[in-house]
């Protein structure tokens, strides 16, 4: 019945937006590089030392633990405390395990022990008990009052030592990120306990999914403190996202805001990582050994000799993050560097005059310093590149003053290089070293060993080649290409009007090589510059290599860099590069960043076709089919006009003020304004998704009725058309009063579910009614005529109670498997609270805060009215018309407070629900 209210037409378009989604779905949770991590590992066996907290703290806290992480001999020395390491404090995020630290714990004792253990780390560790933290937030602020205690009883370990530090580092995963930061909110705390805080794959911005006002409150409560006293606040911050992997948290999410006057504070996608350069997914970032390698080198790097403990100096802490996690210059850390260096005296002095020059290094018995005249140079050419295969750490390229063909002093411009995967690169403008006569490129004595050093002078415009990306709307029909026909080592191509988190893109680059008989690597490197998301493809050349481009983090409106490809290819090589738009990865990222507004989008359309039925109830006397009214009634002008009609209103003075005296919030569309996540038309996309959902999610609504209906008659005797419509049953107070009870003593949205399954079991039960009527109608029809007629006929209504007809039995399970559809999209909604709780029944049976409980009160006995509610009951009320059109302005409401405020969705919901009740009585 369900479909054959539906033409073909429009059931071929509900395909073909699944196929849409599907496509967008496909390119979030698989278009994306392989798993390049590698697995770290424990070189002995992990033990973890659970660390006794004060009694009074154990008692408040009974679910939450501390525990020392250690390996073989030295977790064997480290259980008689106290302690005499730095003391590191790990927080899991969102279910996640307290022993995710041996990861980076094994490493940096490994790296410990290679210094014989002249510094080493204690890494402590919260287990949260795997609290689902990013589904309910009512127990986030518990958690960040028991991490303060956990560093004060931390610090204590150190009591006596000669160097026992004053504060401790903190690394957290996930939503234990922003639990770290949320530290700085409490009234007690003292900043001085935190030097540093680390976060990997945490959400900064705003939660993934705000289910509830608990999250969403929290989340405003830490940033709005960060943004107000960044002046004062002088921790220094790292956030580490995982790229496209990770798409439970989109890395956009992770970027601290930027602040003028708060300069401590860096943001990073793994992919640009240097010595990492891989793309990590949510789990993945807390062991991938590339990314934690890095991390330990950066902590050995901030200790201060002095005080044995990590450096209170917030510029060298910045310098040491920006060198492992920004821009590594292939050199150890130093943080006062020698601008000038000594150069040995050798009496290989190599003049090279030549704009290009490759040298191969192969067994070198003596060091060679390559030197080139700039002078002649200066006249033709804008740029010197050089670029080495030994990735050494050692100094290897410098600048002569004011000499002739040799020096003994230099400027050290190694200093100035970048680390690549294959190679360490130098690009400098030549008027930027006025004073600068030679460029010395040393070669030193090796062994056994085999580089190759390359440099070239060129002009800036021959290697920048600009190239437009193609239109949104070109579908991938179209492409633009350009071809590197000179001998380069290095080209820029400038990627034009590309800036928007909508824009996608698939580039090719072709390669050909002539003469070539070893494999030779290029390496092409996204570089997008207000953000530091950068990805490298490294490719065997020949080849043809696919890259894709799209973005985290749109361009701010006040930025005119442009996003750049940066090619390091063969001079041996030519190039073409091919950029076309990517269509299902603009769906990818259309379901990327809006994805979780599409539950209110859904539960707009289905309000939509609720009020349909409605309508349709009070005109006609009738209800039509729920895929009718949602074909009929479901369309996006009715919503999204009015909601960009309130946000051009709200940009005049007088709207404003009316409105903030109205006391309504801010409008979601202009959240998203702020955030640089408006798309064209994805308001309408997000429409027509959620349309399609809520067709499908009906049919299978429907379906599923039928199904249990089917069942509920094979198992018991054969059900019969209620003999009377009363709403009020003698178990409907009782009924009630049980489930409010259960609501307020243990959880609201346990009571929300048993509420839906309760409404299920009626529909289930009327659906079996009237099937079992119409089989009884087949077999002998002229008695179930009589019988039918003699139900619709009543001379007394007083002494004989109305009984329910057939069609008006259908008719009544048109409107119900509607509402059934909408509960269970607000059932939906409040599980996550309903499975926190669940998860911890052992430690306490009231949720406490709990978000669903004042809906809980209203909606129960709303549904239990509903549930013994029939059509034929409230066709002739004088309320129907009122509730009729309640449903339009809620729609709208829905999208304009709902998409990113997903915990406001159900109280739009239950107001035309509790009228349909009423109607009962007016």
């Amino acid at each position: 019945m369900f479909l054959h209210s539906v033409n073909l037409g429009n059931l071929a378009f509900y395909a073909f937006m699944v196929g849409m989604a599907t496509l967008g779905l496909w390119d979030v949770f698989f278009g994306f590089e392989e798993n390049k991590c590698s697995m770290s590992y424990m070189f002995e066996y992990p033990e973890f030392q659970k660390i006794e907290l004060p009694k009074k703290l154990a008692k408040r806290y009974p679910s939450y633990e501390l525990y020392l992480y250690g390996e073989g001999s030295y977790a064997e020395e480290h259980k008689i405390l106290p302690l005499t390491g730095i003391p590191v404090l790990f927080l899991p995020g969102n279910a996640g395990s307290y022993k995710q630290v041996r990861s980076i714990g094994s490493i940096a004792l490994r790296k410990a022990e290679d210094i014989d253990f002249k510094y080493h780390f204690d890494f402590f560790s919260v287990n949260f008990n795997e609290e689902l933290v990013a589904l309910y937030g009512g127990s986030l602020q518990k958690q960040t009052k028991f991490v303060h205690e956990c560093i004060k009883a931390i610090l204590k370990l150190y009591k006596g030592q000669e160097f026992a530090p004053k504060s401790v580092a903190i690394i957290g995963h996930s939503m234990g990120g922003l639990v770290a930061r949320a530290l700085l909110t409490l009234k007690n705390f003292k900043q001085d306990l935190l030097n540093l805080l680390i976060t990997q794959a945490t959400p900064h911005v705003a939660p993934v999914m705000p289910l509830d006002r608990f999250i969403t409150d929290f989340y405003m409560t830490v940033n709005n403190y960060w943004i107000l006293n960044a002046r004062h606040i002088n921790l220094t911050t790292l956030s580490v996202a995982g790229g496209f992997r990770d798409y439970q948290v989109r890395s956009g999410l992770t970027f601290l805001p930027k602040l003028s006057h708060h300069t401590s504070a860096l943001s990073v996608v793994s992919s640009a990582v240097p010595k990492t350069w891989v793309s990590t997914d949510h789990l993945s970032i807390v062991w991938c050994k590339q990314l934690q390698l890095t991390t330990v080198r950066a902590f050995f790097d901030l200790i201060d000799a002095d005080t044995k403990q990590i450096t209170q100096n917030p510029k060298k802490k910045l310098s040491v993050l920006n060198h492992h996690f920004i821009r590594h210059p292939a050199k150890h850390f130093e943080e006062k560097p020698a601008i000038i260096s000594d150069l040995t005296v050798t009496p290989l002095w190599v003049p090279v005059k030549v704009s290009k020059w490759t040298y191969v290094a192969y067994n070198e018995s003596d060091k060679i310093y390559f030197t080139f005249p700039l002078a002649n140079h200066r006249k033709i050419y804008t740029h010197a590149y050089c670029q080495s295969t030994m990735l050494d750490t050692n100094s290897w390229i410098f600048g002569c003053i004011n000499s002739t063909s040799m020096c003994q002093q230099g400027v050290d411009l190694s200093w100035k290089a970048e680390l690549l995967p294959t190679i360490k690169s130098l690009t400098l403008r030549l008027q930027d070293y006025p004073s600068l006569s030679h460029l010395v490129v040393y070669v030193p004595s090796i062994h056994g060993s085999k580089f190759v050093v390359d440099c070239e002078f060129f002009k800036r415009e021959t290697r920048s080649i600009q190239l437009p990306v193609t239109h949104l709307f070109s579908f991938g029909l179209s492409s633009r290409k350009v071809k590197l026909d000179t001998s380069g080592l290095f080209y820029n191509i400038e990627l034009l009007n590309f800036g928007q988190i909508y824009q996608a893109f698939q580039v090719n680059v072709d390669s050909k090589c002539s003469g070539v008989k070893e494999e030779i690597t290029s390496i092409y490197k996204l570089h997008i510059p207000w953000s530091y998301e950068d990805s490298l493809t490294i490719a065997q050349v020949p080849s043809s290599t696919e890259i894709s481009l799209k973005l985290h983090v749109a361009q701010p409106d006040n930025d005119s860099h442009v996003a750049l490809l940066k090619m390091y290819t063969s001079s041996d090589c030519q190039y073409e590069v091919t950029i076309k738009t990517s269509f299902p990865q603009i769906l990818g990222q259309v379901v990327r960043f809006h994805g979780g507004a599409l539950p209110a989008y859904v539960v707009s359309s289905i309000l939509l076709a609720y009020g349909g039925q409605l309508s349709s109830l009070f005109s006609a006397g009738h209800c039509l089919e729920y895929a009718t009214m949602l074909d009929k009634e479901a369309k996006p002008y009715k919503v999204d006009p009015f909601v960009i009609m309130i946000k051009f209103l709200l940009g005049y003075k007088w709207f404003k003020e009316i409105w903030d005296v109205l006391l309504l919030p801010e409008l979601d569309v202009i959240v998203l304004t702020s955030q640089s996540m408006c798309f064209p038309l994805v308001s309408l996309i997000l429409f027509l998704f959620g349309t399609c959902t809520a067709y499908w999610g009906g049919l299978l609504s429907s379906t599923a009725v039928r199904l249990l209906s089917s069942l509920w008659l094979a198992l018991k005797r054969p059900s019969e058309l209620p003999k009377d419509i009363k709403v009020l049953s003698p178990d409907l107070p009782l009924l009630t009063v049980v489930l409010i009870i259960i609501s307020w003593a243990t959880c609201g949205a346990f009571a929300i579910l048993l509420t839906y399954l309760y409404y299920v079991f009626k529909i289930v039960h009327l659906q079996a009614s009237v099937t079992n009527f119409k089989n009884s109608q087949t077999v002998n029809p002229k008695h179930s005529r009589r019988s039918d007629k003699r139900c619709s006929q009543h001379k007394d209504a007083a002494a004989h109670p109305p009984r329910l007809s057939a069609s008006e039995a259908e008719d009544s399970l048109r409107m119900h498997s509607t509402v059934a559809t909408l509960l269970a999209w607000v059932v939906l909604l409040c599980a996550p609270s309903l499975i926190y709780w669940f998860k911890n029944l052992r430690y306490y049976f009231k949720l406490n805060p709990d978000p669903c409980k004042p809906l809980a009160f209203i909606l129960i006995p709303t549904m239990a009215i509903l549930g013994n509610t029939y059509n034929v009951s409230i066709k002739s009320s004088k309320l129907l018309k009122t509730t009729s059109q309640f449903p339009l302005p809620l729609a709208i409401g829905v999208i304009a407070f709902g998409s990113t405020h997903l915990y406001r969705v159900p109280c739009f919901v239950f107001i035309p629900l509790a009228l349909h009740a009423l109607c009962n009585f007016m």
